[in-house]
């Protein structure tokens, strides 16, 4: 049998996604712990999407083009933590 090409990052990616989706889903809630929350509205008005990887998604900010990444759940869906790539 061949090998199985996988994501290097793809084990801790799909242990940060569980973390996430087991935690609190209350806006409010993931507020206290990460600041800044966007629900899908908020995220078009705020940020271009170029690329998913659950749990995160590569973003630039539309302001000033900044780009970075967020964090997001599954249900309900809120993109939060974001983190500016240098």
């Amino acid at each position: 049998m061949g090998k199985t090409l996988t994501d290097k990052a793809e084990t801790t990616r799909r242990a940060l996604l569980a973390r996430i989706n087991s935690e609190a889903p209350e806006r409010p809630a993931l507020e206290i712990r990460y600041g800044r929350v966007w629900n899908g509205a908020e995220l078009a008005s705020d940020f271009d999407v170029l690329g998913f990887a659950a749990p995160l998604v590569v973003v630039r900010r539309k302001p000033d083009g900044k780009l970075g990444s967020l964090l997001f759940r599954h249900h309900p869906r809120y993109y939060f933590a974001f983190q500016e790539h240098k």
